[in-house]
C-alpha cells in the first residue's frame, strides 16, 4: 500500500512539473508588451555597459560633433521596423555651455546637459513618423521601458515632415517631476510680431501665464540668453562699388579671368601675373552673445532690440571658407593644376623624336596628340614673346633675389631668368598642351637666334660671371649665349678685351705695376725702357726673378673660358679615355696654359721657365727657404734685405727636359692678355648653343621644363606676404625638400618611360596644390587683419590644424561633412577693426532689404538669431502634499524655450517641467 501511494504521488508530481513547463506568461501576451520589453532589455544593457565600454564596443562618433557618440539597436513592431539610438559623451559630467558648438541639436533645443539622448524612429525613407497618434504610442513605449529600468534618459520621437525638425519627448526626473518636450518650425510667413524680441517674450510668457492677463502691464521675471550671428556683406554686379585707383602694373597680362573692371583681391600678389586666385576666405561670421539678461516686461525686450551689438558680453569670429580648400580634384585653377598638365605633356613627350613633330598633328597617328592639339591664336603668342624679350623689368638678369634658400637644390633656372619665365608662360599657353609647348618653344628659339644674329642682348640673362652649374642645362646654354653676344658686340665696337671680367679694360692692362726697385742698387726703374713690362697686376710678394735680380710681377691673365655642364663632362670623358690627366686632355687646357705663359712673359720680360713654375705651380718648386709667394708692396729697404739668388729647384716631373709645359713655354710669345687671342671664341660657342636649342629632343626639353616650372612656381609663391606664420614657413621649406628629392630622381632617368616617375610627379603636384592653397589662405587672412595680426595667426592656426590632415592624405576630397567652425574670441580692442568689415549698405542694398529683426550692426541686421528663455521656480513638497514638506524644496527650471531663426523662418522648442 505504501508503495502504491508513493507511486501515485510521483505520477502526480511529474504531471505538475509537465504542466509547469508549458506555463504561459500572460504578462507579455501582447506584441505591444513584447515591444516594450525588447526596448527595456536594450536600455538595461546600455546602462550596464556604460560610456567607456560602449566606446570600446560599437559606438560611432558623430561626424560634426567630436565629443558625441551613438549606439543603435533595431526593433520590429507589427509590420514596421524601428531604430533606437543612444547618444552619449565620453564622460557624463553634466557640464556644457548653452552656446557650445559641440552640442547636439536636441541638446541645444531642450537644455539636456548630460549629453545622453535617446531617439526612436521608424526605419522608413523619411525616417519620421507622420502619424501623431503613432508617435505618441512610440514615445509611451520608450518611456515605460526607461521607467522600468529606472533610467533618467530623455526620449524623443520625430514627428511630421523632416524639414520641420519637429519632436515630442519626455523625461522622468527621478522624483515627482517630469519634463515634456515639444519642438516645431515655421518655414515661411512668420508673423510680424514673432520677428521681434517683444513678441517672442510674450509667446514664452503665454506658456505659464493666464490668457486673460494683459502681459504688457504685468511683470514676469524671465531669464534669457541671446546670440546674434552677423555675416560680412558680399557684393554682386549690381552693387555700387567704390572705384579703386588703377596703376600701370601691366595687369593686362592676366587674361584668364574677366574681372569686368573690378579690382581683384589678389591684384598685388606675386601670382597675379599668371592667374587670379579664388579668395578662399569668403567672409566672416560674427557671433555677438549676451550671457544672462533678466526681463520683467515686453518693454525691456523692445529696448534690447534697439541695443548695439557692441554692448554684447562676448564676440566670436570665424571665417567662411571656400569648399575648394579641402578639395583637390583639379577644378581649382592655380600653379598646381597647370603643373599637372605639364606632367601630362612630359608623359607624351616620348611619342615623337623631334619638337617639330608635335606641331603638325596631322602627321601623327596618336589620338592623344590630336586631342591635345590646342594652340592659342597668334596674337597670344606675340604677346608672350613680347613679354619675354621686350618688356623686361629693371631687375638684375637671372637674379635669384626673393628665392628660398633651398631653391638652388632644384636643378631648374632662377625665377627671373629667361627660361624660367618661358616655363611659367608655357603653363598657361594653350592649357599647357604638348602641341602648344612645341609651338611656343620653336618661336622662342627663333627669337633667341634673332638676338644672336642681330647682336642684340639676350634679355633676362647675365653677360658676365661664371655659369651656375646647379641650374638646368638650357639655362647654362642661354647664359653662355648671352656672354657670346656681349663679346660680339664688343668686337664690333672694338672693345673686346679678351676677358670675361667686366672690370678688365685697356687702361687697366696697360698700367704698369708699382715702381720697381733694382735689387742691387735700390734704384727705381722708369718706364719706356727696352724691357718694359706689360699687363702687370702688381708684384708677386717678395719673389724675385732667378736671372735678372728683379722683383717678380704677377700678370693680368685671361679668365678661364666659360663652360657648361656638358662641356665639363666632355673634358672628363676625354681625360678618362687618354688615361693621363697630366698630358692635357684637350686643346683648351693647352690654350689656357699658353695664355698664362704669354702674359707672364709680358709682365716679366727677363723671366725664365723656373720663374713661371714658382708663380703658377708652387708645388712643383722645391724651395729651400721661407720665400714668400703672396702679393705685397715692398720698398727699397726691404728689397735690399731680400736674399738673392733664390734657392730651390724644379720638382721631378717639371725637371724633365721633354716636359710639355717647357715646350709650351718655349713657344709662347710675350703678349699681355689684352693682345692675345680670346680663349673663348664667341662665334663658335654661340653657334653651338643655337644648335643645341634647335635640336633638343622633346623629353629633354620637357624634363628641364618640369624642374624649372616647379622651382619657379614655388619661388613665386614664396614671395607672398603672409606675416609671421611659422607653420607656413616650415611647410614651404618641406615643399622644397620634397621637390628636390622627387625631381632629382626624374633627372637621373634618360627617358621618361618609367611610370613610377610620372606617378611621383603627380603626387608632387597634389602636394604642391595643398601648399599653394595654404599660402592663398594665409595671404588672404594677413591682408584682412593687418592691424590685428594676432587674429590672423590664430584663425590660420585653427584652419591649418583642421585641413592639414585631409591635405596630407593626398585624397581628392576631404571630410566635407564637418564644416570648419572654430571660433576666435574678439577682444574689446579689436572690435572696431571687426566693425570695419561691415561697411554701411550701399543704396542698392538698402532698398532691396527689408530690415525686421533689429540689433543692427552698421546697418546690417543679423542673419540668424538664437534665444533661450527660462523661468525658474522654488518649489517644495508641501505644495504637492508630500508627507515631509521640506524634503523636496529646490529651485528648478520649470519652463524653457529655445527660439532660433531669421525673418523668414522660426523654430521653437519648449521644455516644461510638471509635477506628476
Amino acid at each position: 500500500m505504501m508503495s502504491t501511494s508513493n507511486s501515485k504521488r510521483v505520477v502526480e508530481d511529474e504531471e505538475e512539473e509537465e504542466e509547469f513547463e508549458h506555463f504561459d506568461d500572460f504578462t507579455l501576451a501582447s506584441s505591444w508588451e513584447r515591444f516594450i520589453s525588447e526596448i527595456e532589455a536594450v536600455c538595461r544593457q546600455w546602462l550596464a555597459d556604460g560610456p567607456k565600454n560602449l566606446l570600446v564596443k560599437d559606438a560611432v562618433q558623430i561626424n560634426h560633433l567630436k565629443d558625441l557618440y551613438k549606439v543603435k539597436s533595431e526593433f520590429k513592431y507589427a509590420i514596421k521596423s524601428y531604430c533606437m539610438e543612444y547618444y552619449f559623451g565620453p564622460t557624463n559630467d553634466g557640464k556644457g555651455a548653452d552656446w557650445d558648438q559641440t552640442l547636439h541639436d536636441l541638446q541645444l533645443c531642450f537644455g539636456v546637459k548630460e549629453f545622453l539622448v535617446s531617439v526612436i524612429a521608424p526605419q522608413s525613407a523619411s525616417g519620421v513618423v507622420l502619424d501623431a497618434p503613432e508617435a505618441s504610442k512610440l514615445l509611451s513605449a520608450v518611456a515605460i521601458a526607461l521607467s522600468n529600468c529606472s533610467c533618467l534618459w530623455p526620449a524623443f520621437v520625430p514627428v511630421h515632415d523632416p524639414s520641420r525638425k519637429a519632436y515630442i519627448g519626455i523625461q522622468n526626473m527621478g522624483t515627482v517631476f517630469t519634463r515634456r518636450f515639444e519642438a516645431d518650425c515655421i518655414g515661411s510667413q512668420v508673423p510680424i510680431k514673432l520677428m521681434h524680441l517683444e513678441g517672442l517674450y510674450e509667446l514664452f510668457v503665454s506658456k505659464f501665464a493666464y490668457t486673460a492677463v494683459d502681459w504688457s502691464m504685468h511683470h514676469f521675471e524671465v531669464h534669457f540668453k541671446l546670440k546674434l550671428t552677423y555675416r560680412t556683406p558680399t557684393y554682386d554686379d549690381e552693387d555700387e562699388l567704390q572705384e579703386p585707383n588703377i596703376d600701370d602694373r601691366g595687369s593686362s597680362e592676366n587674361i584668364e579671368t574677366d574681372t569686368h573692371g573690378k579690382t581683384q583681391w589678389d591684384d598685388d600678389c606675386p601670382w597675379s601675373k599668371w592667374y587670379s586666385a579664388e579668395d578662399l576666405v569668403k567672409g566672416f561670421q560674427l557671433l555677438a552673445i549676451w550671457s544672462e539678461i533678466t526681463a520683467e516686461s515686453s518693454l525691456d525686450m523692445a529696448e534690447l532690440e534697439n541695443a548695439s551689438p557692441l554692448e554684447a558680453d562676448k564676440w566670436f569670429l570665424y571665417p567662411c571658407l571656400s569648399e575648394n580648400l579641402a578639395i583637390s580634384d583639379g577644378r581649382t585653377i592655380g600653379f598646381a593644376s597647370q603643373l599637372h598638365l605639364l606632367v601630362k605633356a612630359l608623359e607624351m613627350a616620348s611619342e615623337a623624336k623631334f619638337i617639330e613633330d608635335f606641331v603638325s598633328v596631322e602627321n601623327s597617328g596618336s589620338e592623344n596628340l590630336k586631342s591635345s592639339a590646342v594652340v592659342p591664336p597668334p596674337t597670344v603668342l606675340d604677346r608672350v614673346l613680347k613679354d619675354l624679350f621686350h618688356e623686361v623689368t629693371e631687375t638684375q638678369p637671372g637674379s635669384s633675389l626673393g628665392e628660398h634658400k633651398n631653391s638652388r637644390s632644384i636643378k631648374g633656372a632662377p625665377l627671373e631668368s629667361l627660361f624660367a619665365q618661358f616655363c611659367l608662360h608655357a603653363l598657361w599657353f594653350g592649357n599647357c598642351s604638348i602641341r602648344a609647348i612645341a609651338v611656343l618653344w620653336i618661336e622662342f628659339v627663333r627669337e633667341v637666334r634673332w638676338c644672336w644674329e642681330e647682336s642684340q642682348p639676350l634679355p633676362r640673362m647675365p653677360t658676365n660671371g661664371t655659369i651656375d652649374l646647379s641650374t638646368c642645362l638650357i639655362n647654362q646654354k642661354l647664359h653662355m649665349l648671352a656672354v657670346c653676344i656681349d663679346k660680339k658686340r664688343r668686337e664690333v665696337k672694338g672693345q673686346n678685351f679678351g676677358t670675361n671680367d667686366p672690370l678688365t679694360s685697356p687702361a687697366q692692362e696697360d698700367l704698369q705695376g708699382p715702381m720697381e726697385f733694382s735689387a742691387s742698387h735700390g734704384v727705381s726703374e722708369g718706364f719706356g725702357r727696352k724691357h718694359d713690362r706689360n699687363g702687370s697686376s702688381g708684384v708677386a710678394g717678395s719673389m724675385m726673378l732667378l736671372k735678372a735680380h728683379k722683383i717678380m710681377h704677377a700678370p693680368i691673365t685671361q679668365d678661364p673660358p666659360l663652360m657648361t655642364e656638358d662641356m665639363h663632362e666632355e673634358r672628363l670623358r676625354a681625360a678618362v679615355a687618354l688615361g693621363d690627366s697630366f698630358s692635357f686632355s684637350g686643346q683648351l687646357e693647352r690654350d689656357i696654359l699658353a695664355s698664362d705663359m704669354s702674359a707672364f712673359k709680358a709682365a716679366n720680360p727677363e723671366a725664365v721657365f723656373e720663374d713661371f713654375i714658382r708663380w703658377h705651380s708652387p708645388k712643383d718648386w722645391e724651395n729651400d727657404d721661407s720665400e714668400q709667394t703672396g702679393v705685397s708692396q715692398i720698398n727699397a729697404t726691404e728689397v735690399s734685405e731680400i736674399k738673392w739668388p733664390p734657392s730651390g729647384r724644379l720638382s721631378e716631373r717639371m725637371s724633365d727636359y721633354g716636359n710639355s709645359w717647357r715646350k709650351i713655354w718655349n713657344e709662347a710669345l710675350p703678349l699681355p692678355a689684352s693682345q692675345q687671342k680670346p680663349l673663348l671664341d664667341p662665334n663658335r660657342e654661340g653657334e653651338k648653343v643655337l644648335h643645341y636649342l634647335e635640336t633638343l629632343k622633346p623629353y629633354q626639353l620637357l624634363e628641364q621644363m618640369v624642374c624649372t616650372a616647379f622651382r619657379a612656381a614655388a619661388d613665386t609663391l614664396y614671395q607672398t606676404s603672409f606675416g609671421n606664420l611659422k607653420q607656413m614657413t616650415t611647410k614651404i621649406g618641406q615643399l622644397y625638400v620634397t621637390m628636390a628629392s622627387t625631381l632629382k630622381y626624374l633627372q637621373s632617368h634618360s627617358t621618361i618611360s618609367d611610370s613610377d616617375v610620372i606617378e611621383d610627379l603627380r603626387r608632387l603636384c597634389t602636394t604642391f596644390g595643398h601648399i599653394e592653397k595654404l599660402i592663398l589662405l594665409a595671404a588672404s587672412l594677413h591682408r584682412k587683419f593687418l592691424q590685428s595680426p594676432h587674429l590672423a595667426e590664430a584663425i590660420f592656426s585653427d584652419c591649418y590644424d583642421y585641413y592639414l590632415p585631409n591635405m596630407g592624405t593626398g585624397s581628392a576630397k576631404g571630410d566635407t561633412k564637418k564644416e570648419f567652425d572654430k571660433r576666435q574670441q574678439v577682444s574689446l580692442r579689436d572690435r572696431n577693426l571687426i566693425i570695419g568689415m561691415f561697411p554701411p549698405p550701399t543704396a542698392n542694398q538698402s532698398w532691396r532689404k527689408v530690415l525686421s529683426m533689429g540689433n543692427l550692426l552698421n546697418g546690417h541686421e543679423p542673419i540668424f538669431r538664437e534665444i533661450i528663455f527660462s523661468k525658474r521656480d522654488h518649489v517644495s513638497g508641501s505644495y504637492y502634499s508630500a508627507p515631509t514638506p521640506n524634503l523636496f524644496q529646490q529651485d528648478i527650471e520649470t519652463y524653457r524655450m529655445y527660439v532660433c531663426g531669421t525673418s523668414n523662418d522660426l523654430r521653437v522648442a519648449l521644455a516644461v517641467t510638471s509635477f506628476d
